[in-house]
């Protein structure tokens, strides 16, 4: 079987770049600091650890290159206090970080990706949150 083709051009150092950018600027936010500090862990190690595996993620998503296990959406769904209206402050701070410290193209084509991906988190954030006898929300 021969190894699919990268989704667009990336290096796997931008993807490490993008991960230390993209968490520091987590790490500040007001609203979502919080909720990944509360399941990230709270020290420079646990952050580069988490930097290290969502880096994995997106190597594979977009370079194909494997090295990731694990359920993502499980996770999402899976915590309370991950809510459905902190995906669009995530997008839009990960939309500023690629902007900021990715070329034009790879930024674009990233941010693209990473909204199909947390549009469909959300949903499944909601869906877990949603009581048993409420009818579902149609998007």
């Amino acid at each position: 079987m021969t190894a699919q083709p990268p989704r667009f051009f990336l290096t796997p150092e931008e993807v490490d770049r993008m991960m230390t950018a993209f968490y520091a600027a987590i790490r500040r936010h007001a609203v979502l600091g919080p909720v990944f500090a509360a399941h990230v862990g709270t020290t420079d190690a646990d952050w580069r650890a988490h930097e290290e595996k969502i880096g994995r993620f997106w190597k594979n998503a977009i370079l194909r290159e494997g090295g990731y296990s694990g359920s993502p959406m499980a996770v999402h769904r899976a915590r309370p206090d991950i809510l459905p209206e902190h995906f669009p402050l995530w997008l839009d701070l990960f939309d500023e970080t690629a902007a900021r410290v990715l070329r034009p193209e790879a930024a674009q084509a990233w941010s693209a990706i990473a909204h199909r991906i947390g549009r469909a988190f959300r949903m499944g954030v909601e869906e877990a949150h949603r009581s048993a006898d409420a009818p579902p929300k149609l998007f």
